[in-house]
């Protein structure tokens, strides 16, 4: 078994940022696999969350927020590189990981164990996992993915990595990145935070100029009625693009400004309150939402001109905050 950490899928202990105490406990797979594998290595994965300040309605969804690659090199030492899939797929992991590199591969949940109840063994769908460990000749994987570190053996193994060959000639490989890993020790307390804010400033300039509720609270009102007539097949895709993106996103802007404001002489606990204000009204519309399709009822968005301005007192007083 090739490993970079060895880790038990039984006895491992995931992050905070994915305990049963948060609004949302899972995010978007690729910053949840990170999330894990940042903290499996020992290192501090709320440093590099600057990013969630950032995000915007993106006229039909929000935001897919990622961690920068220049933060998870400024405060970890990772570099992410692309891999180019020109030999058998699972040879590469094998190699990568024995090399010591986390492999983040794209691969079907129909086949993730981890997914029993959603998407194993009844939908196809595509997700991003963080790879510690594999054997090829044991067909089994070690994998970060969602909520904290699984396992995947034998027949759902060959069938992620198609060992026995391509379902059909044209079909195409997976989007696979891999760290390569610059330092494994962590910086000091006062080195972290110093970068973590450095990131922050330049977040700030990326911070949208205009309200981003504004434009969601006009989409969203025109596509209720069709929202409502899809059903709900169509209503779980909708609220990942959205109300889970900003909702789960905004949660994690919560913890790091609380991160920042018990490391710092700055204090960033108002906004972390107002970023925290709508990521439960988020969770809340996303349940009234559900309600109002599976019953045809009607939706108060009052909600949403409340988001509004607990996002413009937010990101007021930081931008504030980080001229000073």
């Amino acid at each position: 078994m090739k490993h970079i950490v060895s880790l038990d899928p039984t006895t491992y202990q995931r992050h905070a940022l994915h305990g049963e105490d948060r609004v949302w406990s899972e995010t978007n797979c690729y910053v949840d696999v990170l999330i894990e594998q940042i903290h499996a290595l020992g290192f501090d994965p709320v440093a590099g969350l600057a990013f969630t300040l950032a995000i915007d309605f993106e006229v039909d969804q929000w935001t897919f927020f990622k961690y920068p690659h220049a933060d998870l090199w400024q405060l970890y030492g990772f570099e992410i590189q692309e891999m180019n899939p020109w030999h058998r797929l699972a040879d590469h992991v094998e190699r990568q990981v024995g090399a010591g590199r986390p492999v983040l591969i794209e691969l079907d949940s129909y086949y993730l164990p981890d997914t029993q109840g959603t998407t194993y063994h009844c939908e196809h769908v595509k997700s991003t996992v963080s790879v510690n460990a594999i054997s090829v000749a044991d067909r089994t994987l070690g994998y970060f993915h969602g909520q904290s570190y699984y396992q995947v053996d034998g027949e759902d193994f060959d069938r992620l990595f198609q060992t026995d060959g391509l379902v059909h000639e044209r079909m195409l490989p997976p989007y696979v990145e891999y760290i390569k890993r610059h330092h494994t020790t962590t910086l000091d307390d006062q080195t972290l935070t110093q970068r973590s804010l450095a990131s922050l400033r330049h977040q700030c300039d990326l911070i949208p100029k205009h309200n981003p509720f504004s434009l969601f609270i006009e989409a969203f009102s025109r596509e209720l009625p069709e929202l409502k007539a899809a059903g709900m097949p169509h209503f779980h895709l909708y609220s990942f693009a959205t109300l889970r993106q900003f909702g789960a996103c905004y949660a994690l802007a919560e913890t790091y400004l609380n991160w920042l404001d018990q490391r710092t002489d700055l204090p960033f606990a108002e906004a972390a309150a107002a970023f925290g204000r709508i990521s439960l009204a988020a969770k809340t519309l996303q349940f009234q939402l559900a309600r109002a399709i599976a019953r045809d009822k009607p939706l108060d968005l009052t909600a949403l001109e409340q988001m509004a301005g607990d996002w413009q007192q937010a990101v007021d007083q930081v931008r504030t905050l980080m001229r000073e």
